[in-house]
């Protein structure tokens, strides 16, 4: 079923459903962006597709004409009873009532979401550390929030956004306006893509990652004394800084993913 601005309030009144602040349930209502969106992911005949937060169907539907496995993960049961009703006879597509952040996502091949707002990093931290085979990921946040994932330096700059430059990239797809949204939410949002590079090492991708989360803990504090925290030896930092051209005063936030790299490898040689 397709969701759009002519039957959205006929869907929520006849079946009696109340968009919950608690799950941050904005309901897209622009079937052309939805299309976009999915169109983002280049589903393949054969994929495994995992939609995040199907709530009632926006992407599903588009997804739904794939020729791909879709399994739609929503943790609202009033979501996933209307989307099996919906959806009985889609034998390409299961409803599943879960928390993502407790769903195994390791097998899946591509994966699509409009995140819930409040939850926003968290679950694409969880996607990112255990979707194992994932290749392709396509999600729409919050405008404000986008900036955590896609930037190399500021304040927004931190391990998240350094994992995903190692894993591979990120691209903006599009701005999507409140107004294609019911109810209207108070900001902009973004869809982006993340593409991971296919000979990447991801478990060290990984690593880095919780080694700069122990770093950027005291993202205040210069970069040798975080590093002499991390190696416990004044003297290393200091020969780190001097190996790789770091000024000892600048911050986490100064250091590119790339000389994160460096200090990784240097340190487990």
């Amino acid at each position: 079923m397709e969701i759009n601005r002519s039957n959205i309030k006929d869907i929520i009144s006849r079946c009696s459903i109340k968009p919950s602040k608690d799950y941050g349930q904005n309901f897209l209502i622009d079937s052309n962006v939805s299309f976009k969106i999915v169109e983002a992911l280049e589903v393949k005949e054969g994929d495994r597709v995992l939609e995040i937060g199907p709530g009632l169907g926006s992407l599903t539907h588009f997804l739904s004409l794939t020729k791909a496995k879709i399994n739609a993960v929503d943790v609202d049961n009033k979501m996933t009873n209307f989307l099996r009703n919906v959806y009985q006879g889609c034998e390409n597509l299961t409803i599943v009532e879960n928390d993502i952040r407790r769903e195994d996502v390791s097998f899946y091949d591509k994966i699509i979401g409009n995140i819930p707002y409040n939850i926003t990093t968290e679950i694409i931290q969880y996607i990112l550390l255990n979707a194992e085979r994932a290749q392709t990921m396509v999600f729409m946040v919050q405008a404000e929030a986008f900036n955590r994932f896609s930037d190399i330096k500021g304040k927004e700059y931190g391990p998240i956004s350094i994992l995903i430059h190692l894993l591979g990239n990120i691209e903006k797809i599009s701005t999507v306006k409140p107004g294609s949204f019911y109810p209207l939410p108070k900001c902009n949002s973004i869809v982006f893509r993340i593409k991971i590079n296919e000979d990447v090492d991801r478990k060290k991708a990984i690593e880095i990652y919780k080694m700069c989360k122990k770093i950027f803990v005291s993202r205040r504090k210069t970069i040798q004394n975080n590093l002499t925290s991390i190696v416990k030896n004044k003297e290393t930092a200091e020969m780190l800084c001097h190996e790789f051209n770091i000024n000892p005063l600048s911050r986490p936030e100064d250091l590119s993913p790339n000389t994160y790299l460096l200090i990784y490898n240097y340190l487990n040689r």
